[in-house]
């Protein structure tokens, strides 16, 4: 404590906020936009030197601009009601979504009726059904994801259609150590949409349509800096400050709340809310624990291309058996193509291939062994994002929410994907779960 005392002493005077908000990601946004709403005096800081978190992109000399992670909006979200200004930036688009299947076929995403279950002949029909009975009788015990996934759609469907792959290639363990209760949350489609009743239905029925649909809205061509830079603005016009580079070093109670030790200035706050990882959290507040939670390694790969793609959707998943690559998204379908080239972004979640080296040939001979993008494929660049999100592993949950315990006895208010070790698939998701956390009247 000398030593900190000591280097307190020759920063300079304290900056004192009544608020401060850890990470600059959507949630740390949403809760600087709250809290200003309600007369604070706010900091936000995070140790990128950008706004929006792990939404990142990156920019060629050609003039390709590429994201890391998903880049889709909806025109109702909750996410403008704190920022209006972001829609005049957002482009409408269309996308349209497939999936490479196990057979080596594009078809629809996530369940064809017509390839995976009428495609696997009549005997096969006969062994999807049988599956799903024997699943539903003597499979009614759950105690992952593979057994949730099992007992709707039966073990003959989940591998004939890729799915119990996916799971794998999406979270990063096997289906049998994802956590029940995160299948359930973010695998409620299954029960939805591709039960075998409601397959059934689908075929004799057309549902009706119940209203009009969200526009999709995608960041604007130049990348998610030209969007975010509106919410910042509106932020900072309402006296929201942003430390960004900013080295966290330490946290630690004061008699006024909470002194925050940048690398070169200190912060004090009476408040303290965290949206980043929680082991970075842990290792701030010095409690000498540190979770044993673990987060996804995403290797994002950027290319180039001209020939014949083989497929006509915007977004095609990877439910084969084979190949490292989890999702990819064709740019150009929304922005147009540069020098006649389209362009895309592959995602690969590190594990059987570590380097973007190994991914880009893992990708390389996947995509030509099924007869995709034969052409003139180039490499314009990778990036690999670490703690890209956290992985549910059964136990993971209640380590999370323990350690989520801890930092609250401390006094930080763990939040947000990271912070609250809480699957967000959408902007809308990660506003609500704000608006809900910090109690916004």
């Amino acid at each position: 404590m000398d030593e900190l005392s000591h280097h307190s002493s020759r920063m300079s005077a304290v900056q004192q906020f009544d608020v401060i908000v850890l990470g600059a990601g959507i949630s740390g946004l949403v809760a600087a936009s709250i809290f200003s709403a309600q007369g604070n005096r706010v900091v936000v800081v995070d140790e990128y030197d950008h706004v929006g978190g792990n939404h990142m992109d990156w920019s060629s000399d050609e003039g390709y601009t590429f994201d890391v992670g998903s880049l889709i909006f909806q025109d109702d979200s909750p996410l403008l009601r704190h920022f209006p200004e972001l829609l005049e930036h957002y482009v409408p688009i269309k996308p349209t979504w497939g999936r490479l299947n196990p057979q080596g076929k594009i078809t629809v995403y996530p369940i064809s009726i017509r390839d995976d279950i009428l495609g696997a002949g009549p005997i096969g029909v006969i062994r999807i059904f049988a599956s799903v009975l024997y699943a539903r009788i003597f499979c009614r015990h759950m105690a992952n994801a593979r057994d949730f996934a099992r007992y709707w759609i039966g073990a003959y469907l989940l591998h004939r259609s890729g799915l119990g792959t996916y799971m794998r290639r999406f979270y990063g363990i096997s289906a049998e150590e994802i956590d029940l209760d995160l299948a359930r949350k973010r695998m409620l489609w299954i029960a939805e949409y591709a039960s075998l009743i409601n397959l059934m239905r689908r075929l004799v029925k057309r549902k009706r349509a119940t209203g009009p649909k969200n526009r999709q809205m995608a960041r604007p061509k130049e990348g998610f800096g030209a969007l975010y830079a509106a919410a910042v603005s509106r932020l900072e016009s309402c006296g929201v400050v942003f430390k960004l580079s900013a080295e966290m070093r330490q946290l630690h109670k004061s008699e006024d709340g909470y002194e925050l030790l940048l690398n070169d200035e200190s912060l004090a706050g009476g408040r303290v809310v965290s949206t980043v990882p929680i082991n970075v959290a842990e290792r701030m507040c010095g409690n000498g624990q540190a979770s044993a939670l673990k987060t996804i390694t995403l290797i994002t790969l950027y290319f180039s291309f001209a020939g014949e793609r083989g497929f006509p959707q915007s977004i095609i998943y990877n439910f084969s058996h084979d190949g490292s690559w989890k999702r990819l998204t064709v740019y150009s379908d929304f922005y147009g193509r540069v020098v006649e080239r389209e362009y895309f972004a592959v995602e690969v979640i590190a594990g059987a291939v570590v380097t973007a080296e190994e991914a880009e040939a893992d990708f390389r001979y996947h995509v030509c062994a099924n007869g995709l993008f034969s052409g003139d494929l180039k490499l314009e660049g990778s990036h690999i994002l670490s703690n890209a999100y956290p992985i549910y592993s059964k136990g993971a949950a209640q380590n999370a929410a323990q350690a989520i315990a801890r930092l609250k006895s401390f006094g930080i208010e763990s939040i947000g994907r990271q912070g609250g070790f809480n699957y967000q698939p959408t902007a809308r998701v990660s506003t609500i779960d704000v608006e809900t956390a910090i109690a916004t009247p």
